[in-house]
């Protein structure tokens, strides 16, 4: 069975478009509507993936100090807090999710929809009163997000948007994009990004090949390493390892013959069931879109659900 037998399910599903390859080799394309090949797709969270390769980029570059560096470096207003513990929050530990403000995404008095009520939503932030010791606990927070946008703009004179036009959507010939802006004028870290299917594909591919795009090299292979490695269990909002601004799981189903098997993979998901998802073991990146979120409880398990156990039965 291959998966072109999808295509009646991602019709009824409304899918906005579909793409599996295995290396360059495409495996299933498919487009609700054919424009959609070229529209802009909004991938909401899958940005924080996005923003998590240009903060490795900018290490790799020494542009930004090494990883467990602590933020105050960026904001020294944190030295003068009366938690301590704030003074220890490193860059690691906004990109595992795990700086300890508190914080409900979904909800309640310090989420993500009050932040982007405020006039300075990264002073918003960084006030926060604390919930946890940084680095014990992953609490899904774009407030993190929005932190490192504003250093990446602060530490290499950017914009986040002009970084990635530099240093990783010009190389992957990405031109076509659009990003929001918070009031300050600091990209949106954890959403807002705006991409067509065949660009987050590029993106995909750059990550399974190692960070290596048509023989040079955009990340280096040990900073992918670590972006990719789990940090930490989440629960919310999916039950997953996370790691670097990625979710990191395995898929499992039967091969061809019956038996059982379990094959790691790595994924961005942003709401409404937009994906970016790349299995090593097969060599597979794939690309969901959706543009009607009504049924988004059915569009987030698309990959998982439909195109995972189809790709296990070709082993």
């Amino acid at each position: 069975m291959t998966l072109t037998s999808l295509l009646p399910e991602l019709a009824a599903h409304e899918t906005g478009s579909c793409l599996v390859t295995r290396g360059q080799t495409a495996l299933l394309t498919y487009y609700r509507e054919e424009h959609m090949a070229d529209s802009l797709a909004k991938i909401n969270s899958c940005t924080k993936s996005i923003l998590s390769a240009l903060i490795c980029i900018a290490i790799d570059r020494e542009i930004l100090p090494h990883w467990d560096t602590p933020i105050s470096t960026f904001f020294p207003a944190l030295l003068q807090s009366s938690d301590k513990r704030k003074r220890e929050i490193t860059i690691a530990h906004l990109l595992t999710m795990s700086a300890g403000f508190r914080w409900n995404e979904f909800g309640g008095l310090n989420s993500f929809p009050v932040m982007t009520k405020q006039p300075d939503w990264v002073s918003h932030v960084l006030e926060l009163p604390m919930a946890d010791s940084p680095g014990t606990v992953m609490v899904y927070n774009s407030g993190c997000s929005q932190l490192l946008s504003a250093i990446l703009r602060q530490a290499s004179g950017l914009s986040t948007a002009e970084f990635a036009e530099r240093y990783l959507f010009g190389p992957l010939g990405i031109q076509n994009y659009s990003w929001e802006t918070d009031p300050g004028g600091n990209h949106t870290g954890g959403f807002g990004l705006k991409l067509t299917p065949p660009d987050m594909l590029k993106f995909g591919q750059l990550f399974l090949a190692q960070g290596i795009w048509e023989g040079q090299e955009l990340l280096s292979r040990e900073i992918v390493q670590q972006a990719l490695k789990p940090a930490l269990t989440a629960t919310a909002p999916v039950q997953a390892e996370y790691g670097w601004h990625w979710w990191i799981s395995e898929i499992t189903g039967e091969t061809a013959a019956g038996a059982a098997v379990s094959l790691p993979y790595f994924y961005a998901l942003g709401f409404g069931g937009q994906y970016i998802a790349v299995v090593p073991g097969l060599e597979v990146t794939a690309v969901v879109t959706f543009d009607k979120i009504k049924r988004r409880s059915q569009q987030v398990h698309i990959f998982r659900t439909l195109i995972a156990p189809l790709l296990l039965r070709t082993l």
